[in-house]
């Protein structure tokens, strides 16, 4: 078994289990917030049309547009959309389905920090009302991957593991994964699995990118755990919020984007414009877009399976996807490895 998505096959297995997906997954955050229906089909349509199979939700996307500018939402929108697809095209037996538990549902996402709600978390009792919910919205009998979005610092890691484990059993889900998880975190899960029999983890979906500040951890204790473990990781946000499509310059105004005053608040820096500038230039000698460019380097990480991209209409979407069967050169990735490389905090202690 080998970790990582092959350059030529289009499907990669995640992990060590038997479940095979496309080698890069389709992100929903953005459907009902900075698309429509009509316009999150027609990326659905483009991403299946390509060949991709695996579809990624959550529960709780976009509960937080009210704020951001878009429309208010409960929470489920996105589930809700990528259900009526599924129901339009009849193609659920072709995709696999991911989502997501553990955010508050019913409120505002900048509501519910720090207030206790028996409508959010991993306990049991809300682990099996909320996937009975997100089967409902997506119109299905079973989901695929079903992950915790986030750690619940407050429940016993026996407690999600056994109400996960019981999903499996009664055949409402198929495999669990987990999200923006530490490793120790992740250890502990695995070993509470093991201790009382439990169903696993098979995959770990982290923030990853060249400009994630948070990169040397993905890189220095999650992916050798993964690669130990069998676990497939399937990164998100692998074009940074957009500024890895090319179309954020330095100096220049901001583009047309929902989250372009964001972007300029956390991620502007001289450090972010190097690497921005340095995968526009290594893209154009590549003969890739920034974006496919910037993917193609995530999948030459041999702990990565499939990266989780995002688009709003279906040419951001091919802009991405068109590169994926030429990989980048040897020399194009160590130019970005030496542009956004981190100062280690500690030399690896395993050689």
């Amino acid at each position: 078994m080998s970790f990582g998505a092959s350059n030529t096959d289009p499907y990669v297995q995640l992990g060590n289990s038997g479940l095979f997906v496309y080698r890069i997954g389709l992100g929903t955050m953005q459907f009902g917030w900075s698309v429509d229906e009509e316009g999150s089909h027609a990326v659905l349509d483009t991403y299946a049309e390509a060949g991709g199979n695996f579809i990624d939700t959550a529960d709780c996307y976009s509960s937080w547009a009210g704020s951001m500018g878009g429309p208010i939402n409960p929470g489920g929108v996105s589930e809700e959309i990528v259900g009526s697809w599924l129901k339009a095209r009849g193609n659920r037996d072709d995709v696999v389905i991911a989502t997501k538990v553990r955010a508050a549902m019913g409120v505002q996402f900048s509501d519910h920090r720090g207030t206790a709600s028996q409508r959010e978390g991993l306990s049991r009792q809300w682990i099996t009302r909320a996937c009975d919910d997100s089967l409902r919205r997506l119109g299905v009998d079973h989901i695929d991957l079903y992950q915790a979005h986030f750690i619940d610092p407050v429940v016993p890691i026996e407690e999600t593991m056994s109400a996960f484990t019981d999903l499996v059993r009664q055949g409402k889900v198929r495999y669990l994964g987990c999200s923006n998880y530490s490793a120790w975190r992740l250890m502990e899960a695995l070993w509470a699995s093991d201790r009382k029999n439990l169903e696993s983890f098979i995959s770990l979906q982290p923030e990853y990118n060249l400009l994630d500040p948070w990169r040397s951890y993905v890189e220095m204790e999650l992916a050798p755990m993964c690669e130990k473990y069998g676990i497939g990781m399937v990164p998100y946000s692998p074009l940074a919020g957009g500024l890895l499509t090319g179309k954020y310059r330095r100096a220049e105004a901001l583009p047309a984007s929902v989250r372009a005053e964001e972007n300029a608040k956390v991620r502007f820096s001289d450090k972010n414009w190097d690497i921005i500038e340095t995968l526009v230039a290594v893209a154009a000698n590549e003969e890739q877009s920034p974006a496919s460019a910037a993917v193609n380097w995530l999948r030459s990480k041999p702990w990565v399976a499939a990266p989780i991209v995002g688009a709003n209409r279906p040419d951001q979407l091919l802009g991405t996807l068109e590169g994926l069967d030429r990989p980048l050169s040897a020399g194009a990735i160590a130019r970005l490895d030496e542009v956004s490389d981190f100062a280690r905090s500690r030399p690896a202690l395993e050689t």
